[in-house]
């Protein structure tokens, strides 16, 4: 017998960002402003398009877009069932809103409602738990994206790793390497210069400067049983972009395999 999906979950948010509305809306509703801050995205721009989020090898997520109304506000809907793996009859769609409302002074405010209905079984609860946690990183790298980046092209670079231990002790690990200090010091780091944005807890923001300008993300989330990823990923805006991941990738995929986790 299976359960109707009636127990409601809900993640709302606001931020205030820099540019006009059509800027704002580029970011956040078209596919090559969302890959610039977020994922890897795909996106026919219209009522009743498709959607695809990638969100690491062989992992991503479906959708479409419901609701279109430029340069205000976008409605779409993922598959929650089939990115969970659990029964379709279980869950509802994950729907999630952006609405961009001007502000005086060249900014705007995006507020962000995210919304599903499912069982109530424990593992949704640690699901939106999680997903407020790790989704609103990312607004940090678009407020970013819109103060430095505007309308830019990103090509993204990513390295993840899998190691033992808590993600407390990782992410330790991982901000040391890095040489993570207070907001605003200086960053090098194989080659790459910057300044420190935000540190958060288990992840922070940087701004490159060199060798291609752009922002570099560093994190660690615990998988259980005693394991943690740990990952850093780069969006870089220049014409030099394609060519330095090409050339650096596998570098930065050594160096984070290298981390030395205390035990």
């Amino acid at each position: 017998m299976s359960t109707t999906p009636n127990v409601p979950y809900r993640l709302e948010f606001s931020v205030e960002v820099p540019g006009t509305p059509e800027q704002v809306w580029q970011a956040v509703a078209t596919a090559k402003g969302m890959s610039a801050w977020f994922l890897p995205t795909e996106m026919e721009e219209r009522e009743g398009g498709a959607l695809h989020f990638t969100m690491g090898p062989e992992m991503g997520s479906d959708g479409h877009v419901t609701e279109w109304e430029p340069p205000r506000r976008i409605v779409y809907e993922e598959d929650w069932a089939a990115l969970m793996g659990q029964d379709p009859d279980a869950l509802s769609p994950l729907t999630s809103e952006f609405l961009v409302e001007a502000r005086s002074g060249g900014t705007c405010v995006v507020r962000v409602t995210s919304s599903g209905f499912g069982t109530g079984a424990d593992w949704e609860s640690e699901f939106w738990d999680e997903m407020g946690a790790s989704w609103m990183p990312f607004f940090d790298n678009l407020r970013l994206y819109l103060a430095h980046f505007p309308g830019q092209e990103a090509t993204q670079l990513e390295v993840t790793t899998s190691s033992p231990g808590d993600a407390g002790s990782v992410w330790a690990a991982l901000r040391d390497a890095l040489g993570l200090g207070a907001e605003g010091s200086a960053v090098e780091v194989r080659g790459a210069t910057g300044t420190v944005e935000r540190v958060g807890e288990r992840q922070a923001l940087v701004r490159l400067s060199g060798p291609v300008p752009g922002m570099l993300t560093a994190f660690a989330f615990g998988e259980g049983e005693g394991k943690t990823t740990a990952g850093v990923r780069a969006y870089l805006f220049s014409a030099a972009a394609a060519d330095y991941v090409q050339r650096e990738q596998p570098g930065w995929q050594a160096w984070l395999d290298g981390l030395a986790v205390p035990a």
